[in-house]
This record gives C-alpha cells, sequence and structure tokens, in this order.
C-alpha cells in the first residue's frame, strides 16, 4: 500500500483531511489528517510521505504511552514548555531521539539521527558515518 493508500482509508474511517491528499505522479501534496482512529495504517505504520496525523490527549501519561504502543521509533517531537515534561519524554519514549519544541524529522548533520525497534539499526551523521568507514582492528602480543 502507498501512502495515497493509507490516506484515503484513513478518510473512509472517518478521519479528516484538512489539507493535501492529492497525488500527481510520484508527487504527493503535503497532507494533514486529523482524529484518525489509531489503528489505520497511516497512524500506526511508518509514513514517509509528506504525511502527518494530528491526534489529542486528555493526559500527557497517555500521550506517551501512545507513542511507545508502537513497533516503530524513529523520532518524537514533543511540544511542551514544561521541562519536566520534556525531561519525562526523552526518559521515557522508545525512539531514537527527542526534539523538544520542534518537529521530530528537525536535524543538522552533525547529530546522531535514527531509529529503534523495527525503525532502523544504527545512527546517521557525520560522526556515523566515519565509523561506518572505517576498519577497527585489534594486535595482541602475549610475551611469555
Amino acid at each position: 500500500m502507498t501512502d495515497s493508500d493509507w490516506i484515503r482509508e484513513a478518510v473512509a474511517s472517518g478521519a479528516k483531511l484538512l489539507c493535501g491528499g492529492a497525488r500527481d505522479g510520484a508527487m504527493l501534496d503535503a497532507t494533514l489528517l486529523e482524529d484518525v482512529p489509531r489503528r489505520q495504517a497511516v497512524v500506526c505504520q511508518e509514513a514517509f510521505g509528506p504525511v502527518a496525523v494530528l491526534s489529542r490527549w486528555s493526559d500527557f501519561e497517555a500521550a506517551l504511552a501512545e507513542v511507545n504502543d508502537s513497533a516503530f521509533g524513529l523520532q518524537a517531537g514533543v511540544f511542551t514548555r514544561d521541562l519536566y515534561r520534556a525531561q519525562r519524554a526523552f526518559e521515557e519514549l522508545e525512539v531514537g531521539g527527542v526534539v523538544i519544541g520542534d518537529v521530530p524529522s528537525w536535524r543538522v548533520d552533525h547529530m546522531p539521527y535514527g531509529g529503534v525497534k523495527d525503525s532502523g539499526l544504527g545512527r546517521e551523521g557525520i560522526r556515523f558515518a566515519i565509523e561506518d568507514m572505517t576498519e577497527i582492528r585489534m594486535l595482541v602480543i602475549r610475551t611469555p
């Protein structure tokens, strides 16, 4: 299934399409969905198209629990001015990185970027690229 299929399926299940959703060849318009049922693919799979889902929670703990209730864990963006909530999100979320006050795709080259669970293995970034291209060797000499 493509991201377009996921969008159509979500709308058919009651989600509100706030903007986007159209495809022109390989190009998908930036899409924003709201009130998407939790088990829809666009919510519980890893969409790499320009698709975002707005979700509401009654409390912060429920939001953290829903993020962790996933087979994926690339990055998370948390919008809060509460330093304690920011720290709690970093401690509790099972993701490769937590960005406070911005979208989870924000990055600069020297930052380690990558996920956990089914979102990948290892990290991207300059340091990690150099490590990938470095042959680690070892020499052991046992003297009598």
